[in-house]
C-alpha cells in the first residue's frame, strides 16, 4: 500500500450543526471512522452535484463513514442561518452539516475551491484532498484501503453515525422550483424536493392532482407511476404538451397534460463530462443539470446550469444541440458560441429576446435572434446587492427566474435577495417590485390574463407556496446594498510568477495519452492588463507568467483539465476519467510575495494537505467535472466537473 502523508486533521469549528439532533461533533467524537468534509455552498451547482455523487458511498459504508458537509457561503445570503437549514432539507442532505459562515474550517484547511473534498482517516490524519468533482470512483477505492488498513490494525470502529434526520413538515408544495399558467386557469408546479409535478387550481392552493410517486428516480409512465429527481423548469410545446427540465437525472421529460403520461424526450440519466458529445439525438447525448426550458425561435432552448451553456432541443428532429456558452463560467457578451455564462437557471421568451436568468453571476441577460448575447444587469462573478438605478450599475443577488411582461419589461425573480425586481429595456433600468418573498424561484401570469389585470404569480419557494401580486406602476424604494465575494488576496511577487497546477492521477490510474496531450491549461486575468505575458490556452500544466507591476492587484482565471484512465494492462477497455476544474485567484503583488502559485486539480499536492493556513477564498462553480475558485467579470468562477 502506497505511504501517505501524516497531516494532522484540525478541528471543525462554525457557527452551529445541523442535521445531529443539536449536538456538537468534535474530531474526537469521529475517531475511528473514515470522515469526508465536504466543502459546499449552495448555490454551487458542482456542489450540489457532489452531493448526488455521495450518496451511494454515504449508504453503502454508513457504518464506517461519516460525512460531514463543511457549509462555507459565497452570497450574503447564504451566510444566514436559516437558509442553510432551508438548503440542507431543500437537497435531501443525509448527513452532519457544520455551518461556517465565517469560513474559519475552510481557512484552517486551506481549502481553495467549492466543492472540495477531504478525507480523514480513522485516526484523525488528512490522507486525500479533491478539488471539484468526479472523485467518487476514486474516494470509493481509498475507503476501502482505508476500512482494510484500519481493521487490521484494530482502530476501525464500526456502527451508527452521528446523523440525525429532522422531522418532516407537512405542505402541499415543498421548495417549489417553477411554475407553468395552464390554459384553464391552473397552474403546474414543479414540487422539486418531493421529485414530483403538482397541479393546482386557478387559486394556486388547491391540489387537483399530483405526477409523480415522489419518490428519486427516472421512471416513465402514468401519472402515479412516474418518477423525476429534482424537476426545475416547464414549458409548452407547440403541440401543447409540457416539457419539463428533470434537473438531477439530467433529463428533459414530456407530460401529456391529458392523460398524466410521462416519457423522457433527452438525455441519457447521466451527467455530460467534458469530451462528451454536444449535439445528436436526443436520448444518445448526456446532459447537465438542466434547470429552465423556454420556446424561442422555432426551437426549446435549455439552461444547461451545469455546464454554464444553452442548449436547444428540435422536437420535431429529436436533436440536442450546445447553442450558447464555451463551457466556461463566467460573464462574456458576443457571438454565441464565444459567450460565458456563470449557471443560466432562468429563462423567458419573447418575439425577439431569449431573457436569461444568469445566476451566479447575479445577472439579467439576453440572446438575440442573431444568436448573440447581451447583458443588461451585472458585473461578474463576485459583485452583487440589492441597487436599483440604471442598469450599468444596478445589483442582483443570484436570481433563479425571469418573466417577460406584456408592455416588453421582465420580471426577475430575485432569488437571494427575496424580491421581485423589474428591468425596463427602454429606460435600461432596474426597479424593485415586492420585497418580502422568501427565496422566490419564479413567477407567471396567469393565463389568458395578457397581463390585463396586473397581476403575477410569484414561486415562493422557501415559503412552499405560490404568492399572487399586483405590479405596481412606482417601484419600491429600497435601500441600496452591495456586496463583493468575501476573499483573501494570495500575496504573490512582483513581475514573474510560476504558475503550477498540480495533478496526480487517483490510485490505480494513470494519464490517458492514447490520443495526444492528457492535459489543458486556459490563463486569463481581470484586469486584462493585469496579464503581460502567459495569457491564452496550451497542453503543459505549468506556465512562466508575467504580470504588471502597476496593476497593483487583480483575479487571476486558471482552467486546467487532465485526463486519466484504470492502470490495468489486462483489460482492454479501461474506465477513463476527465478532472476539470476552473479556479478565480485574487493576487496582490508585494515585494515578499511568492514567486510560484500551486493550484491541485486533483489529489494532494506533493507537500501534502496545508493547514492552518490563510489562503484565497472564492467562489466555485461548475463546468465539466472538478471545482474552482471564484472568477470575475469575464473570468472563471470556481467549480466544475470533470
Amino acid at each position: 500500500m502506497t505511504k501517505r502523508a501524516r497531516v494532522r486533521a484540525p478541528e471543525l469549528t462554525g457557527r452551529s450543526w445541523l442535521n445531529t439532533g443539536g449536538k456538537e461533533l468534535s474530531l474526537a467524537d469521529l475517531r475511528g471512522r473514515t470522515v469526508i468534509l465536504d466543502f459546499w455552498t449552495f448555490c454551487c451547482i458542482n456542489c450540489l452535484h457532489v452531493l448526488d455523487e455521495l450518496r451511494e458511498l454515504e449508504e453503502k459504508h454508513r457504518d464506517s463513514v461519516v460525512i460531514v458537509g463543511v457549509h462555507s457561503p459565497k452570497f450574503a445570503h447564504e451566510a444566514e442561518h436559516q437558509a442553510l437549514v432551508d438548503a440542507v432539507e431543500r437537497y435531501e442532505v443525509a448527513h452532519p452539516v457544520l455551518d461556517d459562515p465565517e469560513l474559519a474550517t475552510w481557512k484552517q484547511y486551506a481549502v481553495r475551491a467549492w466543492p472540495t473534498l477531504v478525507v480523514i482517516d480513522p485516526e484523525g490524519y488528512v490522507v486525500a484532498q479533491h478539488a471539484g468533482e468526479g472523485h467518487a470512483h476514486a474516494i470509493e477505492a481509498l475507503v476501502g484501503e482505508l476500512e482494510a488498513e484500519h481493521a487490521a490494525k484494530g482502530t476501525l470502529r464500526r456502527g451508527d453515525g452521528p446523523y440525525v434526520p429532522p422531522e418532516p413538515v407537512a405542505t402541499d408544495l415543498r421548495f417549489p422550483g417553477k411554475a407553468l399558467a395552464l390554459p384553464g386557469g391552473g397552474f403546474l408546479v414543479s414540487d422539486s424536493t418531493r421529485h414530483a409535478l403538482v397541479e393546482l387550481a386557478a387559486d394556486g392552493e388547491t391540489v387537483v392532482r399530483r405526477i409523480g410517486t415522489g419518490e428519486r428516480g427516472l421512471v416513465d409512465g402514468p401519472a402515479d407511476v412516474a418518477r423525476f429527481s429534482e424537476p426545475q423548469g416547464l414549458a409548452f410545446l407547440p403541440g401543447g404538451a409540457v416539457v419539463v427540465a428533470d434537473t438531477v437525472n439530467h433529463a428533459l421529460r414530456e407530460l401529456d397534460l391529458v392523460t398524466g403520461e410521462v416519457r423522457t424526450l433527452a438525455g441519457t440519466g447521466r451527467q455530460w463530462w467534458q469530451g462528451s458529445a454536444t449535439e445528436g439525438p436526443a436520448r444518445e447525448v448526456a446532459l447537465s443539470s438542466p434547470w429552465d426550458v423556454a420556446w424561442f425561435d422555432g426551437v426549446l432552448w435549455i439552461a444547461m446550469a451545469g455546464v454554464h451553456q444553452l442548449w436547444t432541443y428540435d422536437p420535431e428532429a429529436g436533436v440536442v444541440a450546445a447553442a450558447a456558452g464555451t463551457t466556461n463560467e463566467g460573464l462574456v457578451d458576443g457571438p454565441a458560441a464565444e459567450a460565458w455564462f456563470a449557471q443560466p437557471s432562468g429563462l423567458a421568451a419573447t418575439e425577439e429576446r431569449l431573457w436569461i436568468a444568469d445566476s451566479e453571476t447575479s445577472a439579467l441577460r439576453w440572446l438575440d435572434r442573431e444568436r448573440v448575447v447581451h447583458t443588461a444587469v451585472g458585473a461578474g462573478l463576485f459583485d452583487f446587492g440589492h441597487r436599483d438605478g440604471p442598469a450599468g450599475q444596478a445589483l442582483l443577488q443570484h436570481p433563479l427566474g425571469v418573466t417577460a411582461l406584456p408592455d416588453g419589461s421582465v420580471a426577475v425573480s430575485d432569488t437571494y435577495n427575496h424580491a421581485l425586481r423589474r428591468y425596463d429595456p427602454v429606460t435600461d433600468e432596474l426597479g424593485t417590485v415586492a420585497t418580502d418573498l422568501r427565496e422566490p424561484s419564479a413567477a407567471v401570469l396567469p393565463a389568458g390574463d395578457g397581463g390585463g389585470s396586473g397581476e403575477i404569480v410569484v414561486v415562493e419557494s422557501a415559503r412552499h407556496r405560490l404568492t399572487r401580486l399586483r405590479l405596481p406602476e412606482e417601484a419600491v424604494a429600497v435601500a441600496a446594498v452591495a456586496h463583493r465575494t468575501r476573499r483573501e488576496a494570495t500575496e504573490v511577487a512582483e513581475g514573474a510568477l510560476t504558475l503550477d497546477v498540480v495533478f496526480s492521477p487517483p490510485p490505480g490510474q494513470k494519464l490517458d495519452t492514447r490520443y495526444g496531450p492528457a492535459s489543458r491549461l486556459l490563463v486569463g486575468a481581470t484586469p486584462p492588463e493585469l496579464l503581460v505575458e502567459g495569457a491564452g490556452q496550451g497542453t503543459d500544466l505549468g506556465r512562466e507568467l508575467v504580470l504588471d507591476p502597476g496593476v497593483g492587484e487583480g483575479v487571476l482565471h486558471v482552467s486546467a483539465m487532465a485526463a486519466s484512465c484504470d492502470d490495468d494492462p489486462e483489460n482492454p477497455y479501461p474506465a477513463c476519467h476527465m478532472h476539470q476544474q476552473d479556479w478565480g485567484v485574487p493576487v496582490r503583488q508585494t515585494a515578499s510575495g511568492a514567486g510560484r502559485l500551486p493550484l491541485v486539480l486533483a489529489g494532494m499536492d506533493e507537500t501534502g494537505v496545508e493547514t492552518g493556513v490563510e489562503t484565497d477564498v472564492e467562489t466555485g462553480v461548475e463546468t465539466g467535472g472538478e471545482a474552482g475558485v471564484g472568477g470575475g467579470n469575464g473570468g472563471v468562477d470556481g467549480g466544475d466537473r470533470g
